[in-house]
Parts: C-alpha cells; sequence; structure tokens
C-alpha cells in the first residue's frame, strides 16, 4: 500500500510540474509581455521608460530559465505572483473569491452524486419507469449549463419570482445555481455507475445472494454498491474540470461572484500573472480530486493493490 501512495504521489507531483512548465512557456512565447500591456492599459499610450521600471521590479528582465526557477520557488512556498491589474498578491486576489466557487462546486458535486444514485436505485429496482430514467444521463448530458441557467432563471425569478436575479445569500441562491451546475455533471456519473451496476448485478455471488430471498435494496447495499463505487468514483474525479468551467458560467449567469468572474476580468485586462495562477490552480485541484480517488479505490477494491504488487515482483524477477 505504502508503494501504491508513493507512486500516485509521485506522479501527481510530475503532472503539476509539467503543467506548470507548460503555462509558463506558453506565456513566455506570447508575442507581448505583461508589463507592457499593463502600462499601455494603464497610460493609455506606450511608455519604454515605465516599462522597463516595471518589468525590474517584476523580474521580467531576467533570463527565461531565471524567471523560471524564480517562479517555481514561489510556487513552492505558496507565492503566486502579483496581479498587474488589482496590485495584490494572485494569492490574495484568488483567495478572496474562491470560496463562494468551492462552496458552489462541492453543493454541485454532492448533487450530482444524489442525482446519479437515484437515477441508478431507480433504474434498477423500479420496473415500471425503468426505460424512462435509464434516458435522462444522455438528456441531462446533452443539455448546455448557460441554457439551462437561463431557462431556470426565466421560470423561477422573472414569473414565478421564486428566487432573487441577483444573489440575496439565501439557501436557494446557492441551490438553484447548484442544481443547474449538477445536472450535466451527473449525466456521466449515473451511466457509469448504472453499467457496473448491471455488470454486477449479474455476477454468480449476487445470483445466490437473490435465491436466498434478498431483497433488491439489500442486495443493492450489501453486494452491488461498492462494487460498482471505483469507476463511479474515477468518473467523478475527471469531471471536476469540466464543474470549474462550467463554475465560471453558472456564476456569470446567476451574477455570482467567484472565480468565474475574477477570470473573466483576468482575460479582459489581460492580466497574465493572474491567468496564470487560476490555470496552475485548476491543475492542482483536478490533480488533488484524481490522486484522492486513487487513494480511495484500493479501499472499494483491493486487488488494484495486489495486482502492483504482482507486477511489482514480475518485473524485478525479469531483471534476475
Amino acid at each position: 500500500m505504502l508503494r501504491y501512495v508513493l507512486a500516485r504521489v509521485g506522479q501527481s507531483v510530475l503532472v503539476l510540474l509539467l503543467a506548470f512548465t507548460l503555462v509558463f512557456v506558453g506565456v513566455s512565447i506570447l508575442p507581448t509581455d505583461p508589463a507592457t500591456i499593463f502600462v499601455a492599459k494603464g497610460e493609455g499610450y506606450f511608455n519604454p521608460d515605465i516599462v522597463t521600471q516595471v518589468k525590474a521590479f517584476y523580474g521580467y528582465d531576467r533570463p527565461l530559465w531565471v524567471q523560471y526557477v524564480s517562479q517555481l520557488t514561489g510556487l513552492l512556498h505558496g507565492h503566486f505572483g502579483f496581479s498587474l491589474s488589482s496590485g495584490q498578491t494572485v494569492t490574495d486576489r484568488i483567495g478572496g473569491v474562491i470560496g463562494q466557487t468551492l462552496q458552489l462546486a462541492a453543493t454541485a458535486t454532492a448533487l450530482a452524486l444524489l442525482l446519479a444514485a437515484a437515477i441508478m436505485v431507480l433504474a434498477t429496482t423500479v420496473a415500471p419507469v425503468r426505460s424512462l430514467v435509464r434516458a435522462l444521463p444522455p438528456l441531462f448530458g446533452a443539455v448546455p449549463t448557460f441554457w439551462l441557467g437561463l431557462v431556470v432563471l426565466q421560470i423561477f425569478s422573472v414569473q414565478l419570482g421564486l428566487i432573487s436575479l441577483f444573489p440575496d445569500g439565501s439557501f436557494a441562491a446557492l441551490l438553484v445555481p447548484a442544481l443547474v451546475l449538477a445536472v450535466p455533471i451527473s449525466a456521466p456519473i449515473a451511466q457509469v455507475l448504472l453499467k457496473n451496476v448491471e455488470a454486477t448485478l449479474a455476477l454468480p455471488h449476487v445470483n445466490t445472494a437473490r435465491a436466498k430471498g434478498g431483497t433488491p435494496g439489500w442486495v443493492l447495499r450489501r453486494h452491488v454498491l461498492r462494487n460498482a463505487a471505483g469507476p463511479a468514483l474515477t468518473v467523478t474525479a475527471t469531471t471536476v474540470g469540466a464543474l470549474l468551467g462550467g463554475s465560471v458560467v453558472t456564476e456569470t449567469v446567476f451574477s455570482r461572484a467567484g472565480l468565474g468572474s475574477v477570470l473573466l476580468q483576468a482575460v479582459s485586462n489581460q492580466d497574465i500573472s493572474l491567468i496564470q495562477g487560476l490555470v496552475l490552480l485548476t491543475a492542482v485541484v483536478i490533480v488533488a480530486a484524481n490522486l484522492l480517488v486513487d487513494l480511495i479505490y484500493p479501499i472499494l477494491d483491493p486487488r488494484v493493490t495486489k495486482s502492483q504488487r504482482r507486477g511489482f515482483a514480475t518485473r524485478l524477477g525479469s531483471f534476475g
């Protein structure tokens, strides 16, 4: 188990290093630099003397390899640089709004899992609605997030007056956008969960449990869910990127202050340092989610670590 954990952690660190390198190279090959953009927007005209001063202050006048090492060292100490548009550190700029986005994303993830579980239970235990329920995941996956958000606002806010057009701190102001975000996210989770549950229900030990008089709900809880949960959990981790992207759209539609509004401002102001920080933050969240799933997976299926041990022993034997 220790070897498995160390391998997954090492892979995660390597992925983050590669993500940082790609972002750094991408910014470096841009035809303009952050200092020039900042001065041109602030002064209204190009002033080479001020550009030189800004480059010196932020370190953009140093060789690329020095900038790379400096930025990487800063990241290891939790420093992402400065936002040129606001003057704050990137950490403070993101930290001021990330709580709202995390709250929305966490609520949407919980709702997506509940929707996927409800679809799976209805499709496997309630025969009369099985065909109808099985058609829901493809439908959910085909619905654009921004369109669904606009429709929900039109119906529940403009026509029915049940929720405010702007966030008012109420539970509904969080629940409604989270549900809008959860609907498309739940689609792949439900499809994978349903497929694996159906495959597990056909296994011999499940048929034996049924023959002994087990009710569908009892068999599902005791013999099916644990075996079928692993792949669905993996899919949940892979939807983190879509979840963050959907958060940007949902926050914009529902006028919520979060990473979505910060990203839009950073792109419109061409704030390169802030965009770098947001991209790296996204990479960290995605890698962390996948690492968490990798660490939970052996608990659900101990065969994962056993197969890794067998593979490691085989490789040692080949060297001998």
